[in-house]
């Protein structure tokens, strides 16, 4: 990383651990004002309170949603966006530009890339060229890199989503996002053929919370750098007792056992 994007990445990780924990709260372009992010202010400082090293939203709610209250927390701008009652939710189209996320104070950027679509393309066209921009003006990219379409059978295989994973990096990602595949030893070897960090989606809300922070503990004994969690975070009863489980997990290297404990 250039001097640039090694300063703005350190706001959003933790410098002990080097690893994030993002919550995003892009979810209202997609499914609308669901519960947790319709107060989306009152969500991120609940969740800063909790230990999240950033939160990441689209940029019209930056200024609905980020900084002047509460504890610090770092801000991606999302530059991605499609809703559910389109054709063809996959499709994930360019919503504004790195300046514009740079004006409105962002410490890094994310673009999201549904590999094995019928749009696939086109959004990796977007990638390679935010990428670039990323690069002149010295911002971390974050790649969203998630294997979707007609032809991907399983979206957790550990085949596709190392192949997705290797793909953002190849397209210069700074920082990969991708699903878990559901073991340790299929995860290494995502890692492995990775050669940028990876962090792990939280994925659809979750059964229960130690089924979601055992994910996470595998995920960081595997080699994550991180985990980015959205609704299992916004829509638990306690945003900032599930967020506080989840940073000892991701940074203090506590068992899921133990943070699970720890909460009641």
């Amino acid at each position: 990383m250039t001097i640039g994007k090694r300063i703005r990445f350190e706001r959003i990780k933790d410098r002990k651990s080097g690893n994030s924990l993002i919550i995003p709260v892009d979810h209202g372009i997609s499914i609308g004002p669901v519960k947790g992010i319709t107060d989306l202010a009152d969500t991120v400082e609940k969740v800063a309170e909790g230990g999240a090293n950033a939160v990441l939203m689209q940029k019209g709610m930056v200024p609905h949603g980020h900084r002047g209250y509460g504890r610090d927390i770092g801000l991606i701008v999302h530059m991605s966006a499609s809703t559910s009652l389109a054709p063809d939710p996959n499709n994930k189209v360019q919503v504004c530009t790195v300046e514009e996320c740079m004006k409105m104070g962002a410490d890094a950027v994310s673009v999201h890339i549904n590999v094995g679509s019928d749009t696939e393309s086109d959004q990796l066209k977007i990638l390679g060229c935010t990428a670039e921009r990323c690069a002149f003006w010295g911002i971390p990219l974050i790649a969203m890199m998630y294997p979707r379409g007609a032809s991907i059978k399983n979206q957790h295989d550990p085949e596709v989503v190392a192949h997705a994973a290797r793909a953002g990096a190849e397209l210069g990602a700074d920082v990969v996002k991708t699903n878990y595949t559901g073991s340790p030893d299929t995860f290494k070897e995502v890692v492995k053929g990775c050669p940028v960090p990876i962090i792990i989606a939280g994925g659809p809300k979750m059964g229960s919370d130690i089924e979601l922070l055992q994910m996470i503990e595998e995920a960081i004994g595997a080699g994550a750098r991180g985990a980015a969690i959205g609704r299992n975070v916004f829509q638990h009863e306690s945003p900032t007792t599930i967020t506080r489980a989840i940073s000892r997990v991701v940074h203090e290297g506590w068992t899921a056992a133990d943070a699970f404990k720890e909460m009641r």
